[in-house]
């Protein structure tokens, strides 16, 4: 029996924790299916489901099997899914043309999946990483370094034919300087007024991407670094400037890539700035999760809904997340 006197203590933070139904009342943060969007990669051919060693339990899809994994998500809750190209190397270049191809690889899986499933929103990746032969984001100069007005030309094209096919949400990954505005600009002047950007705002030179260059095969060609575009991880209050340059240029939402180990860069925009921050939960970290999940280390489904509520937590609006689908199903 406790000596404590009666007035011990005036408040007990456990209280509100003893129940099931009483958690869930106090709960601060929810996760929902429409808060993910799942990111899938689509390659040549048909009826291919070509799994990813890297990423195990993510594959690439020919077109005409993404659009079941589109209907997929919708049936799932999520709104929106976020397609990234595994183009072909005879199609890939110094000068990434392909992007500017209407019936390339994206191009065609847009179609595929606003002639099916009208109802899931799009997002699509613009940069030339997945288009040129070096493996950068932009065009190169004799001496390596990415020109970044030359690379916003190719963008804008690569942009607008994403837009004519069917893009929801364009969101420029490359981390060229002013390239917003004049995706904005050329949307506008297009009649292309209701496609969003996303703005990839604040993106890090990470070691979290090596599963995702495999997925879109640029991993054995990239020739150096990104680091004289990408963020340095050292850096954050350089991550607000970059979120007040795209917001001006007129960014309708902003990213923060990768995730977790930016948490504290995903609060500090979401207290600066009224605009819907989201996060990208890459593939090094999706990996950690399985491979730890592997081994008996944590257990798979509390890894994943705890790793995604800390981003709502955080001040996230929505996630992009390789578990996305997995995720959907377990809270529905």
């Amino acid at each position: 029996m406790s000596n404590h006197n009666a007035s011990f203590p005036a408040l007990r933070m456990r209280r509100t924790r003893a129940s099931g139904w009483s958690r869930a009342l106090f709960a601060e943060n929810h996760l929902r299916p429409s808060d993910l969007i799942w990111p899938l990669f689509v390659t040549e051919g048909s009826n291919i489901e070509e799994p990813i060693a890297s990423l195990p339990g993510v594959s690439r899809w020919s077109v005409d099997a993404i659009v079941g994994c589109a209907r997929q998500a919708r049936d799932a809750g999520i709104a929106c899914i976020a397609l990234f190209p595994n183009t072909q190397a005879d199609r890939r270049s110094d000068d990434g043309r392909e992007a500017l191809n209407p019936d390339n690889l994206m191009c065609r899986a847009i179609r595929a999946i606003k002639d099916s499933v009208p109802d899931i929103g799009i997002l699509t990746d613009v940069a030339l990483d997945p288009y040129t032969a070096h493996g950068q984001d932009g065009l190169v100069d004799g001496e390596g370094y990415i020109l970044n007005d030359e690379t916003i030309d190719i963008l804008v094209g690569q942009s607008l034919n994403q837009a004519a096919a069917g893009a929801d949400i364009i969101a420029p990954s490359d981390m060229m300087d002013g390239r917003v505005g004049i995706i904005r600009a050329a949307l506008e002047a297009n009649g292309h007024q209701n496609v969003q950007i996303m703005a990839y705002a604040a993106k890090y030179a990470s070691a979290f991407y090596g599963p995702f260059r495999d997925a879109v095969s640029s991993r054995g060609l990239l020739k150096g670094d990104k680091k004289t575009y990408q963020m340095d991880p050292a850096n954050a209050e350089e991550a607000l400037r970059e979120v007040a340059l795209d917001i001006s240029e007129g960014a309708d939402s902003v990213m923060v890539k990768p995730g977790l180990p930016y948490l504290d860069i995903i609060r500090a925009v979401k207290e600066r700035f009224t605009i819907p921050v989201f996060a990208y939960q890459v593939s090094g970290e999706y990996a950690m999760i399985e491979a730890a999940a592997a081994v008996g280390a944590g257990e798979r489904d509390a890894l994943v809904l705890e790793t995604l509520l800390a981003f709502k937590r955080a001040g996230c609006t929505g996630i992009l997340s390789y578990h996305a689908l997995h995720a959907a199903r377990l809270i529905a």
